[in-house]
């Protein structure tokens, strides 16, 4: 059922810093309040910080893995893993004790991207596997918006590219229920 509800994906760094996981919290939080399905690969910071903030407002959300069903990774997630595993669902294209393969990550970013209306980054490098997602959720024709950071971050360089390239600056979750 929630395959087929209104999604909205949240990706961004692994390393955040302090405030861009508050943004993510936040952002998901308000969305997921407003009746949005809230995305994400479960990866350690801003993937994890969307899917709390959308369980904390007892939102629903769907976490895309790169490993088979069985697995979870990062280990760090265990306990996020089961509480999104109880209250939301956890999806894999990939067969059961598919272990952590890199090459698998930017597979399932397709899926994040695919499911969604949009998808908003939150803070990500240059070289961030989610500019790939946002690449892919542009030629899948989705929104894509972007949340800009310090000039002097290196985690926002990749938001601030994303928004010199047409996605939609954001600074609250107003903006994309707008």
């Amino acid at each position: 059922e929630l395959l087929n509800r209104p999604v909205l994906s949240i990706v961004g760094s692994r390393n955040p810093t302090p405030q861009g996981v508050l943004n993510a919290e936040q952002i998901a939080r308000a969305l997921a309040e407003a009746g949005l399905v809230i995305a994400s690969g479960m990866a350690l910071g801003i993937d994890a910080a969307a899917h709390r903030g959308a369980l904390a407002a007892q939102g629903d959300t769907i976490a895309f893995i790169g490993t088979g069903i069985d697995r979870v990774y990062p280990a760090r997630n265990r306990d996020l893993a089961h509480e999104i595993g109880a209250r939301g669902v956890i999806v894999s294209e990939f067969p059961i004790g598919t272990p952590a393969i890199a090459a698998n990550f930017p597979r399932r970013n397709r899926l994040i991207s695919g499911i969604a209306r949009g998808i908003l980054v939150v803070e990500a490098a240059i070289g961030s596997g989610s500019l790939i997602t946002a690449r892919l959720a542009g030629e899948q024709g989705r929104e894509v918006f972007a949340v800009p950071g310090s000039i002097h971050s290196p985690q926002a360089r990749g938001c601030h590219r994303l928004i010199k390239e047409g996605a939609k600056l954001v600074e609250t979750a107003q903006y994309i229920l707008e």
